[in-house]
């Protein structure tokens, strides 16, 4: 550089001697150059601040060479891929600018620092799942599958397809909290369509009496046989948890001969068309099937009756219902000008019952006084023994009842065993004036 400074030429051999003491006149003269240099272009940079610039001449602009037409059967030329400077991967930064290497120690505390919170946010995360949004979906889904199961429950049987159970699993599975899952009213919707299957039932079951039989499968299958105005009260008055459990047939019944003690036929105060309840009265011995072949007594705990709205059709008591003595008198008395004339008439007949319902069967009596006279003689003696406080405790009864078919085994297996209850719901006229007097 200095060389080109002072004048020399390149391929000058001559260097320099810069122990001699030329050494401070060259060094005068390059100081003179580079002053003179300076002070150029200082000059040159007024100069051109003063004077304004001048507009350039407009040119033409060349017109552009066309581009020339590849040839049939050039082949194209292809770029050769750009070389990728060596040591450098892609992806990392440069040395300069944002992408500066930083210190190992600065890198370090970066890495350390994104490792913490990373771990950090997997904790928070973590806890949260296991603290709160996991509890919180597993009470939601507690509280749908409760729902869930209580529509399943009540829309059984006959309703499993019904339309609104549909819409009450899509109203549950929407639910957003569990309040609002156990908000769902499924128990009015069940109902409300179990009253409207029931009472078709009813209409279409009716037998030719205007009679229909329930079935009641909750707690050991129980056979009542009511009156069609009676069924429909009884749907209309219940909910689904009953509804669902009820099933309505045409009765199919029989009529079965029992002989039973006044005891067992509800104290003898039952007459025909009462509806009575058949419990099981004693108890019932069963073999252990133990090594000791030990007889063991159970005693049944069910409290529901065995047959219910059992129905009398016939009550007949023994012969030896004692003796009837019979009298009818008749007697006139007539004056006429103080002369008296009387006339009398009495006829009188002493006979048991047997003897004297004989003697109108062979028509040897009126039939009509002889009906008259026995008209509910066995229920009028045993209401007068009620009245009276006196009755004889050992008579027996013959009853034909009306029962299911599928309950006439169990009443023939066991007549000597059961006990027959009137219901007070269904109670004879003489225990609702009782009761009423009873009870104001």
């Amino acid at each position: 550089m200095l060389d080109k400074i002072r004048g020399k030429k390149k391929n000058d051999k001559d260097t320099p001697d810069l122990r001699s003491k030329n050494n401070k006149k060259d060094e005068s003269e390059v100081k003179d150059r580079l002053k003179g240099m300076v002070g150029k272009v200082k000059k040159k940079e007024e100069s051109s601040k003063e004077e304004p610039k001048k507009p350039s001449p407009e040119r033409k602009m060349p017109r552009p060479m066309p581009k020339p037409t590849p040839k049939a059967g050039d082949k194209p030329r292809l770029r050769p891929p750009e070389k990728k400077p060596e040591g450098k991967k892609p992806g990392m930064p440069g040395r300069g600018g944002f992408g500066r290497k930083l210190p190992e120690d600065d890198q370090r505390t970066l890495i350390g620092a994104a490792v913490f919170g990373l771990i950090l946010i997997i904790i928070v995360g973590a806890g949260y799942y296991f603290l709160v949004y996991a509890p919180y979906q597993n009470e939601l889904g507690n509280a749908k599958q409760m729902k869930i199961d209580e529509a399943n429950t009540y829309f059984a049987g006959a309703l499993a397809l019904d339309p609104r159970k549909t819409l009450l699993l899509a109203e549950i599975d929407g639910a957003a909290t569990p309040d609002q899952a156990l908000a769902v009213d499924v128990l009015g919707p069940a109902t409300e369509a179990w009253r409207e299957y029931q009472n078709q039932q009813i209409n279409g079951k009716k037998d030719a009496y205007g009679r229909v039989m329930i079935t009641y499968a909750a707690s050991g299958q129980k056979n009542v046989i009511i009156k069609v105005a009676d069924a429909q009260k009884l749907v209309n008055e219940a909910d689904a948890s009953v509804l669902s459990n009820m099933e309505i047939k045409t009765p199919n019944t029989v009529a079965i001969p029992i002989i039973i003690s006044r005891l067992q036929a509800a104290g003898g105060l039952i007459n025909v068309g009462n509806s009575v309840d058949v419990y099981l009265m004693n108890e019932t011995e069963t073999q252990n099937q133990n090594e000791t072949n030990q007889t063991e007594t159970e005693v049944s705990n069910d409290t529901a009756p065995k047959i219910s709205g059992a129905t009398v059709l016939a009550i007949l008591r023994a012969r030896d219902s004692g003796v009837v003595t019979a009298n009818r008198s008749h007697a006139q008395d007539v004056a006429i000008n103080q002369l008296i004339q009387s006339s009398a008439r009495s006829e009188s007949a002493s006979n048991d019952v047997e003897q004297l319902l004989r003697a109108a069967a062979s028509r040897n009596w009126d039939e009509g006084v002889v009906s008259s006279t026995l008209n509910s003689y066995g229920w009028r003696l045993s209401d007068f023994e009620r009245t009276s406080n006196l009755g004889e405790l050992d008579a027996q009864y013959l009853l034909l009842l009306e029962v299911p078919r599928e309950d006439a085994i169990f009443l023939i297996r066991n007549m000597n065993n059961v006990i027959l209850t009137v219901p007070t719901q269904q109670a004879p006229d003489w225990m609702i004036k009782e009761l009423r007097a009873i009870y104001g």
